[in-house]
């Protein structure tokens, strides 16, 4: 699997595990992300497909690198897709 493969992946884990935000975004600890079976079975590398989609700007957390125990608090939030967060900007406007 490529990393644009496992990225997208990666997007659609967090949404089946996160809480959706009113801007469309959604946020995950990395302990629920870590600690998840289906994510266990298809990350072999869970951190590089993290890190790999922070580069991308398509989700954000603090810190570079996170480990199982230490950051299991750590919310990671995955950014609306670009139209959804224009829609929402244009209503609030509106």
């Amino acid at each position: 699997m490529n990393v644009e493969e496992e990225v997208e992946k990666l997007k659609v884990e967090i949404q089946r595990l996160g809480t959706k935000q009113e801007d469309g975004s959604f946020k995950v600890t990395f302990g629920v992300l870590f600690n998840d079976d289906r994510c266990a079975n298809i990350f072999e590398a869970l951190v590089g497909t993290l890190r790999a989609a922070k580069r991308r700007k398509l989700l954000t957390y603090d810190g570079e690198l996170l480990l199982q125990g230490v950051h299991d608090n750590v919310e990671i939030i995955l950014k609306p897709p670009a139209s959804a967060s224009a829609t929402a900007t244009a209503t609030a406007t509106a």
